[in-house]
C-alpha cells in the first residue's frame, strides 16, 4: 500500500460513495432550515439557529471528509489466492484460550468491528497480512503479545 493511496475494498468504497451521496442531497434542506431560523430574530439567543449552523457545519465537514476518503481510496481486488489480503474474510484460533474469531481485512477507511470488518493497519490485521491458512502468527499489540493461528480464508 502506497502512502499517498489507501487500498479499500470495491464494498467499501461503494459504502462511502452512498454515504456521501446522501448527504449531499441532504444539504438543500439543512440549509432551508438554518435561513428559517435565521428569519427568527437575534441570533445571539436563538437557539434554533445555533442548532441548524452546528447541524450544516457537521453536515459540510462530513462531506468534506468522505470526499477526501475517496480521492485517495484505491479500489483493492483480492487474489483467489489462500493468503490474507484485504477484502478477505479470516478465521483464526487464539492459541491460549482456543477462542475462535473470524474478520474481514479492510482498508482503514471502511473499519467497522461491529461488522466484523478490522483494518490492515489494526494489530491483528498487520499480523494476518500475507500469511496462509495454517499459519501461526504472532500479534503486538499495545500492552500484549499473543499468537494467532489461521483457520480458513475465503473471499
Amino acid at each position: 500500500m502506497s502512502d499517498q493511496f489507501n487500498d479499500i475494498t470495491k464494498e467499501g468504497y461503494q459504502i462511502i460513495e452512498q454515504e456521501l451521496a446522501d448527504l449531499q442531497a441532504s444539504r438543500p434542506e439543512k440549509i432551508r432550515i438554518l435561513a428559517e431560523a435565521r428569519a427568527l430574530g437575534d441570533l445571539s439567543e436563538n437557539a434554533e439557529y445555533s442548532s441548524a449552523k452546528r447541524d450544516l457545519r457537521h453536515l459540510e465537514s462530513r462531506i468534506r471528509f468522505l470526499t477526501k476518503q475517496l480521492q485517495y481510496a484505491r479500489i483493492y481486488e483480492p487474489s483467489d489466492n489462500d493468503i490474507v489480503e484485504i477484502g478477505k474474510t479470516v478465521t483464526f484460533e487464539f492459541t491460549d484460550t482456543h477462542e475462535i474469531d473470524k474478520y474481514q481485512i479492510v482498508g482503514t477507511p471502511e473499519v467497522d468491528i461491529t461488522r466484523g470488518k478490522i483494518s490492515i493497519a489494526s494489530p491483528i490485521g498487520k499480523a494476518l497480512l500475507g500469511h496462509k491458512t495454517g499459519d501461526t502468527v504472532t500479534v503486538s499489540a499495545p500492552n500484549d503479545e499473543f499468537k494467532i493461528t489461521i483457520n480458513k480464508i475465503t473471499l
